[in-house]
């Protein structure tokens, strides 16, 4: 997975250079990078997403295949009776 990277100084310069006085401008930089981190820990992969699709796949599938023996025994049935 691509790390993605948050420029603390940037931002905290960016911030200082708005007028935020420096101590806040770096507390703030530092916390945003927390939140940043926690996110991207949440992040799903391309694997999991794959391997769910295709645990999702086969639910559907067996799903479809006891419909489908439904409907044949519910028509076989009607024409037994009919």
């Amino acid at each position: 997975m691509t790390a993605i990277t948050f420029d603390t100084l940037k931002f905290a310069n960016k911030l200082k250079a708005a007028g935020v006085p420096a101590q806040q401008a770096e507390a703030e930089a530092e916390a945003l990078s927390d939140v940043f981190e926690a996110n991207l820990n949440e992040l799903v992969t391309k694997e999991t997403l794959q391997q769910e699709l295709h645990l999702l796949e086969q639910r559907m599938t067996i799903k479809l295949g006891g419909m489908m023996t439904a409907a044949i025994a519910i028509t076989a049935t009607l024409v037994k009776l009919l």
